[in-house]
C-alpha cells in the first residue's frame, strides 16, 4: 500500500516538483498541498495522513509553529522538515519539537528518498554534515529567538498586541483582568528587550508568528 503524503509549501514549483518526483516512486502517493500553515492543519484534521513534508518559511504561520500544533492534535503523525533555513540553527529546534528529521531544499535526491523513507518508518534522519558537526560537537543549540523565552500565556498575549487590540479586549478574549495583561505586556516587552507595541509588532510579522 502506498503511503499518502502531504506536502506543504508555499511555492507552488516546489510543491510540484516534489509531486512529480515521490510520483516515480512505487512506494509514496503524493496526494495534498498545502501552500499555507493553516490549510496544512485544516487538511491534517479532515483527513489521514501517513507523512507530513513542512517547509518552515511559510506565509501565514511560522513552520515551526505549526509543527508544534500538529504534534499537540496528532503527536504519532511523522513530520519532515523541507527548508531552505540553515540546519545549524532549525534542525535541532525542529526535532525538539517533535520532527523526526530536517532536510535541506538542496539535498541530492536520493538524500531526500532516504530521509522520507526513514521518517514513515518512524525513525529519525539528519544530513550527514550535520551528524558530523554534531559528533564534532560545532553545533551548540540550534537557533534560539528571543520570543522562546515567554510562556505560553505571554506568547498568545504577544500575538493578540501584534494585532493591535487593546488591553482590554486581549482580557475578555483570555478571560484575564486588564491590570493581569499590562502585567504580561510589560512581562513580554523586557524579555524581548523592546520598548513598545510597534517594535513588538515588526518581531511578530517579520518571524511569521501569527
Amino acid at each position: 500500500m502506498k503511503l499518502k503524503l502531504l506536502i506543504v509549501d508555499d511555492h507552488a514549483v516546489v510543491r510540484g516538483g516534489l509531486r512529480q518526483f515521490l510520483a516515480n516512486d512505487a512506494d509514496y502517493r503524493v496526494i495534498g498541498e498545502a501552500g499555507t500553515g493553516q490549510e496544512a492543519l485544516e487538511l491534517i484534521k479532515s483527513e489521514h495522513w501517513d507523512l507530513l513534508l513542512l517547509d518552515i518559511g511559510l506565509a501565514d504561520i511560522n513552520g515551526l509553529e505549526v509543527l508544534k500544533r500538529i504534534k499537540h492534535d496528532q503527536p504519532a503523525l511523522p513530520v519532515l522538515i523541507f527548508s531552505m533555513f540553515s540546519e545549524d540553527d532549525y534542525a535541532l529546534p525542529a526535532l525538539d519539537a517533535g520532527a523526526h528529521g530536517y532536510l535541506p531544499k538542496d539535498s541530492a535526491p536520493e538524500e531526500i528518498l532516504e530521509a522520507i523513507r526513514r521518517a514513515s518508518r518512524d525513525e529519525h534522519y539528519l544530513s550527514p554534515k550535520l551528524t558530523e558537526k554534531l559528533i564534532a560537537g560545532s553545533v551548540e543549540g540550534g537557533h534560539s529567538q528571543p520570543h522562546d523565552r515567554l510562556s505560553k500565556r505571554e506568547f498568545s498575549v504577544m500575538r493578540l498586541l501584534s494585532r493591535g487590540m487593546a488591553l482590554t479586549a486581549i482580557a475578555k478574549t483570555l478571560c484575564l483582568s486588564p491590570k493581569t495583561v499590562s502585567t504580561y505586556r510589560a512581562r513580554i516587552l523586557e524579555k524581548l528587550g523592546m520598548d513598545n507595541n510597534a517594535e513588538l509588532t515588526r518581531y511578530v510579522i517579520e518571524r511569521k508568528l501569527d
